[in-house]
């Protein structure tokens, strides 16, 4: 016996292959996939629909109204998100919808009426970013990405249809496809040129754009007031200043009820002076209940003021 043999011993063979446990092993793993194929088969692709209604606003209004203005227009939310999930199901018929996430701004992120009103449809999220003294969205971008990333990440939807046109949503757009998921861009139709930018055009999996006649019916002008002049011609005899400053009462509770007495707080150290933002604000609102401009009315316009400053402080 030579030495190796000696340190390691006789060497061992293997015995003949057992194909019975082959054979058994390879079926038990194609029942497995088979069951998994199947589940995969009868499990629905889910799909979301994100709008950003600062956009939807914009460009519907400016199609149908010929003007950004929210003031000058109702915009009827509500059918228009119904006509998306309509307009979904007709692009991924065998997809079923996740929700509607609905992203606007209002100040201090606390909702407007409108705003709790679409927050109660059903599959409706409102998701709030800041609104600025200057009426420009704040911080919506990013939510937007945040939901959009968080989804396709824990596969809780496999399609997004993206209503906006900010070159900012491109890492959103970026984030989600990162994780699988295909983003859909849908767009309002431009009067002239692009409301959509390039880059957020470039990078989406898809493109659809909706016409005039999409649009229309969800868009109305309001009947009293103007956006190409001063107010609407008042009909009727001139109000008095108890009629101005009653007005201005009534304008004072609907702006409180949108933004919430938080906001009191900040204006009431600056009495008998309004901010410019708000002052404007007031204006424009009291003229449209009016039908009458102010611009001309010093007079009236400071009963407008006192009536706004009476309920804010009987309030406070």
């Amino acid at each position: 016996m030579n030495d190796t043999q000696g340190l390691t011993g006789p060497q061992e063979h293997p015995g003949p292959l057992d194909l019975a446990a082959l054979a058994a092993g390879v079926e038990r793993t194609n029942e497995l996939l088979t069951r998994v194929l199947a589940e995969v088969a009868t499990t629905p692709s889910t799909h979301a629909i994100f709008v950003d209604a600062g956009y939807v606003y914009a460009a519907a209004g400016r199609l149908v109204t010929g003007t950004e203005d929210r003031r000058t227009f109702d915009l009827d939310a509500e059918g228009l998100i119904e006509a998306f999930i309509d307009r979904a199901r007709t692009i991924f018929p065998d997809s079923r919808l996740l929700r509607v996430y609905w992203y606007d701004g209002a100040r201090r992120r606390i909702h407007t009426t409108e705003q709790q009103s679409i927050a109660e449809l059903p599959d409706v999220k409102v998701r709030l970013g800041n609104l600025n003294a200057n009426n420009q969205q704040k911080g919506v971008d990013s939510l937007i990405r945040t939901d959009l990333e968080s989804l396709a990440r824990h596969r809780a939807i496999s399609d997004a249809a993206l209503i906006g046109g900010d070159e900012d949503l491109v890492s959103a757009v970026e984030a989600a496809q990162g994780y699988g998921a295909r983003v859909h861009l849908w767009g309002i139709e431009a009067v002239g040129g692009r409301n959509q930018a390039e880059p957020l055009l470039w990078e989406v999996d898809s493109q659809r754009t909706f016409d005039l006649d999409f649009c229309k019916p969800y868009v109305t002008r309001r009947a009293v007031y103007e956006p190409f002049g001063d107010a609407p011609v008042h009909q009727g005899p001139a109000p008095t200043r108890d009629d101005v400053r009653f007005v201005g009462a009534r304008v004072a509770a609907q702006w409180l009820g949108s933004r919430g007495r938080a906001t009191l707080a900040e204006l009431l150290p600056g009495h008998p002076y309004l901010p410019g933002s708000v002052d404007q604000e007031l204006l424009v609102e009291a003229e449209a209940l009016l039908g009458l401009s102010l611009r001309g009315h010093a007079d009236l316009r400071r009963a407008l003021r006192d009536g706004f400053w009476d309920h804010l402080r009987t309030q406070y």
